[in-house]
């Protein structure tokens, strides 16, 4: 199984649920060995740079490596995931535009559909123009999604 997450820039939100789901699935779901979590962004600003440091610092508070490297979503990025997450709305309906047909965007879900633990929101929103909180909340929200995408994907029933 592959998973993609993808923001605006492949700076704060992707590549700190990148790292989540990295963890998460290592420290509870050591079994499942074959499961290849990636991130990209909708835009090319950042391509080759590491993700905003306050994320890899608030990541790192937390027990995660947010350190992977930035790229832009490609085409084929469509055939090779099996699920592909978009943080916001924003994020949805440019990955739904980049999809080829209808069983592409069938892989294209909001992570935010998978929380349990904060009702409230309905996206994951973007750090980026904030501060500390808005990095603390981010990492909260991603938290909860991958707990329910894990429970979705890999809790055998």
């Amino acid at each position: 199984m592959e998973l993609l997450f993808v923001c605006l820039g492949n700076i704060c939100r992707s590549p700190a649920a990148e790292a989540i789901m990295k963890k998460k699935l290592a420290d509870l779901w050591p079994q499942c060995t074959g499961v290849v979590v990636d991130s990209a962004g909708i835009g090319s600003w950042h391509e080759g740079q590491l993700p905003d440091s306050r994320m890899r610092r608030h990541g790192a508070a937390r027990g995660y490596d947010v350190s992977s490297i930035a790229r832009q979503v490609k085409a084929e990025d469509f055939a090779r995931f099996d699920y592909i997450f978009g943080m916001d709305h924003e994020n949805m309906a440019a990955l739904r535009r980049l999809a080829r047909n209808e069983g592409e965007r069938a892989k294209v879900m909001c992570a935010a559909d998978f929380m349990t633990r904060h009702p409230q929101y309905d996206t994951v929103p973007d750090p980026y123009y904030g501060g500390d909180e808005g990095f603390e909340l981010a990492l909260d929200l991603i938290e909860d999604a991958c707990d329910g995408i894990i429970g979705r994907l890999f809790t055998v029933r």
